[in-house]
């Protein structure tokens, strides 16, 4: 069976969530399956020696009016978050709960949190949001605060963003497929030329 894309996101990166709406269907498209992974790529998850985009940038005017454009051109539904650049530790520790039990009710999971952040405008910081969620998708209320607040989960984590580290990862979306790293949405029609055609 062919090798898995890895999907690398940050729920709170606006081209992390346009990458989302697309990456399924293409990996669909070539017979591939996606292993969704969410990272935090704020300062406490990195270590001093890794390059950053100040959180300034990320706020910026150009920024918000990039993903505005790209969503468009995408077809993607999107509104720029009053709080764009929301910390988002509980709500990729959640995932990896959910989604290391169920990769399907992970991504359902992952999908719902993006929404309510990029649609909606909710505030995927606050507890109360990501527990809304989860109870949507059936997770029950002990085992949201086994997941959100076990520090295993944290330990989970910081493995999982350690070991995007080791591979190379230092943004959102970022995609490796057999070893072949891809970064940003305008990576995506080279990423798919690869599944289509192999290595060039």
């Amino acid at each position: 069976m062919p090798a898995p894309i890895d999907f690398y996101f940050d729920f709170a990166s606006p081209y992390g969530y346009i990458a989302a709406q697309q990456i399924d269907a293409i990996a669909a498209r070539h017979g591939r399956s996606v292993t969704w992974r969410a990272i935090v790529l704020d300062a406490n998850f990195q270590s001093l020696e890794r390059i950053r985009i100040p959180s300034n940038i990320m706020r910026s005017d150009y920024v918000k009016r990039d993903a505005e454009r790209l969503a468009t051109f995408y077809g993607v539904e999107y509104r720029t978050p009053s709080n764009l650049g929301a910390h988002t530790e509980q709500a990729a520790r959640i995932f990896h709960w959910v989604h290391d039990r169920s990769p399907e009710q992970g991504r359902d999971f992952a999908h719902r949190v993006l929404r309510a952040y990029f649609v909606d405008d909710q505030n995927i910081a606050a507890e109360a949001v990501l527990q809304a969620i989860a109870t949507e998708i059936g997770i029950s209320a002990e085992d949201f605060a086994e997941a959100s607040a076990n520090p295993a989960s944290r330990s989970r984590l910081k493995a999982e963003v350690d070991m995007a580290e080791a591979r190379g990862v230092f943004g959102s979306p970022f995609f490796i497929v057999e070893g072949e790293r891809f970064w940003g949405n305008d990576r995506l029609p080279q990423l798919e030329r690869w599944l289509a055609s192999g290595p060039y």
